[in-house]
């Protein structure tokens, strides 16, 4: 059974009393259910690379998991303002969400260096979140399947059947990040349907359907029970709301009852 993911992106938000303040209202709403959250649901939230020192600190003793936004796909070198693996690990980070549409928008990156940068997350065992989605003009050119398989064949180039429990797939329809209009569960669920059948057809039944397939694109407390409810969507990748201690906590108990 695969358990629900849910990841808060902060993306360029907060400094370090709003984020320490943000971790804390959240643990405070969400600790009390830490028992039966375990058993369902995993939650991280992804700072700034600059605030990862001060939400570590301040998830101490929670299991609440720590992400970061992006990384570089080297160990080291002359890349002035980059992050690399090897300097997100002793901060306890797990995830790394790698081709986020802002990514691919405004620093131009390819499925190529995308690919790059999921090997060397694997290398170092950091849990990448591969995102895949297709703008509102794709969309409306019918190319929404297209554009989706070849990002995610670009970004999956190269990964043995061995790492996919390792990789996490996020859906994230650019047209729907931070406009408030959501894609509904049905297509969604049409997308993340898609994309485990080439998850099948590549690595087999077995491991496509341990695959998490997590859904991105103005969540709510609103609609993510009924996202939540489609049977191949294993989460969200949450951006705005995830910055509100209220709506964060209200997403990740969203669907249990």
């Amino acid at each position: 059974m695969r358990k629900t993911l849910i990841v808060g992106n902060w993306k360029m938000n907060l400094e370090r009393l709003g984020a320490r303040s943000l971790v804390s209202a959240i643990r405070s709403k969400l600790d009390p259910q830490s028992a039966r959250l375990k058993e369902q649901r995993e939650i991280a939230v992804a700072p700034p690379f600059v605030l990862l020192y001060a939400v570590s600190q301040e998830l101490a003793g929670s299991d609440i998991l720590l992400a970061a936004q992006n990384m570089h796909f080297e160990d080291s070198g002359a890349y002035t303002g980059e992050v690399s693996p090897p300097m997100l690990k002793p901060f306890g980070v797990r995830y790394v969400i790698l081709g986020h549409s802002e990514r691919r928008q405004f620093f131009k990156e390819t499925d190529d260096l995308i690919n790059k940068k999921v090997k060397a997350a694997l290398r170092h065992r950091i849990n990448p979140i591969l995102c895949v989605g297709e703008t509102a003009d794709q969309r409306k050119e019918g190319r929404t399947l297209d554009v989706v398989m070849a990002q995610l064949e670009g970004g999956l180039e190269g990964i043995e059947a061995s790492q996919l429990s390792s990789l996490t797939i996020a859906y994230e329809p650019v047209w729907a990040i931070g406009t408030g209009v959501n894609a509904t569960p049905e297509q969604a669920q049409e997308v993340h349907g898609i994309i485990r059948n080439r998850l099948q057809a590549r690595f087999g039944t077995e491991l496509a359907q341990g695959a998490r397939i997590l859904y991105g694109g103005s969540v709510t407390p609103e609609n993510a029970a009924s996202l939540l409810a489609m049977p191949d969507i294993d989460g969200a990748l949450v951006g705005g709301a995830s910055l509100k201690a209220d709506s964060f906590a209200a997403i990740v108990m969203a669907g249990l009852g």
